[in-house]
């Protein structure tokens, strides 16, 4: 397991200066079954590899596994363990690029998120220039009891002051 670490910032300007730098890994978080058969009541996915404990037994995972779009969903929550902004007005999610789904996650296994900034621009502002700032962040899921990979997402976010 890594050594939970956060990156806290005044305000998301002082992004612009930490492209390329790891943020910090979070706080470790397991997902249960009872998440995974809720967030299958949610989006109607119930393939039997993520909610019927016992055929996934025998299957090919010899268990059931998390959704992906479920470990994704976690990723701007992992993302706020490691990220800190003292000072701005709102944030948003504003989108994915490369996600990938590298390895099942199990339900009951330990996770956390490690994130690297790779990007971060000014937004117009009109007159005042104080458009704000959108970033990216290279976000991988580990297993938190061997840091390999379960997910990486490319996330977009913006800050406004």
């Amino acid at each position: 397991m890594r050594t939970p670490r956060r990156t806290a910032l005044r305000e998301p300007y002082e992004l612009l200066d930490l492209v390329g730098a790891e943020l910090g890994a979070s706080e470790t978080r397991v997902v249960t079954q009872d998440e995974v058969d809720r967030f299958a009541d949610v989006t109607k996915d119930h393939q039997w590899i993520h909610v019927d404990v016992e055929r996934a037994e025998s299957g090919p995972f010899g268990g059931t596994i998390v959704h992906g779009f479920l470990t994704l969903a976690l990723v701007p929550r992992l993302l706020e363990d490691v990220l800190t902004i003292e000072s701005f007005s709102m944030g948003i999610n504003y989108g994915l690029d490369r996600v990938r789904f590298v390895k099942p996650l199990p339900p009951g296994t330990e996770i956390q998120g490690v994130a690297v900034l790779t990007s971060a621009v000014r937004l117009p502002g009109g007159d005042s220039g104080t458009g704000g700032v959108q970033a990216k962040a290279s976000v991988t899921v580990e297993f938190a009891d061997d840091a390999t990979t379960c997910c990486v997402a490319e996330i977009l976010f913006r800050y406004y002051p």
